[in-house]
């Protein structure tokens, strides 16, 4: 994934390698961070944090025509808080130092996200390369032929399942609908839970940078 973020941010700008490592750390849905702004946010001085997906506009939702505008999430359970790991919670410090718009997750010229475009201009050729371009300005290797932005919540709900967090914990985090109605009535997760959860999402962080190397966009993290 963060290769992937590596060449988003070559050949789209910073701006799409945040997006995509936020997506990816967090399992929130496409709509739910391009629709999450800044008082929904909040990143404090410990390295500790959390993100807000309001039940009325909690999501940016994109009809036929391309309107946008900001309404409730997918589900009911969609409105959540999502917290986040202190690497995290640094790189989106630094993110919204570079920028004034009131949405955290913008294009590079300040405009709101749409799916198509994003896909287009960052996630087509940071996922399948462009070697086969031959007018390309900046040649891209392919990281992950195929992957779809949705396709970094399936990966965050697989990393939940390969670090044994419990079935309740990742439904709350997903914002998913608890199927077992008991389930359903003692959905909490314990503070030990959520500790281990994040500390191994920035496990997954530390290792993956000592695997992929330095990268200028993501050094404040």
């Amino acid at each position: 994934m963060l290769r992937l973020a590596d060449q988003v941010a070559a050949f789209y700008g910073p701006v799409g390698a945040v997006l995509v490592v936020t997506a990816g750390w967090t399992g929130a849905r496409w709509g739910e961070l391009t629709g999450l702004q800044r008082h929904n946010l909040h990143l404090f001085d410990d390295d500790t944090g959390f993100l807000i997906i309001d039940p009325q506009n909690g999501a940016l939702h994109e009809s036929a025509g391309g309107k946008l505008w900001l309404g409730p999430p997918k589900t009911d359970t969609s409105a959540r808080t999502i917290t986040l790991n202190p690497s995290l919670v640094r790189l989106l410090r630094a993110h919204l130092d570079h920028h004034v718009h009131p949405h955290v997750f913008t294009t590079p010229e300040g405009a709101l996200q749409r799916r198509s475009n994003f896909s287009k201009r960052a996630m087509r050729p940071a996922a399948d390369g462009n070697l086969d371009q031959p007018r390309a300005v900046l040649r891209l290797e392919p990281v992950k032929p195929g992957l779809t932005f949705h396709g970094l919540r399936h990966s965050h709900k697989t990393w939940m399942i390969a670090d044994t967090i419990p079935e309740i914990a990742q439904s709350l985090r997903l914002g998913h609908i608890l199927k077992d109605p008991i389930q359903r009535t003692y959905s909490h997760v314990a503070p030990e839970v959520a500790t281990r959860l994040l500390q191994c999402l920035q496990d997954r962080w530390d290792k993956a940078v000592i695997d992929v190397g330095d990268s200028t966009w993501r050094r404040m993290a």
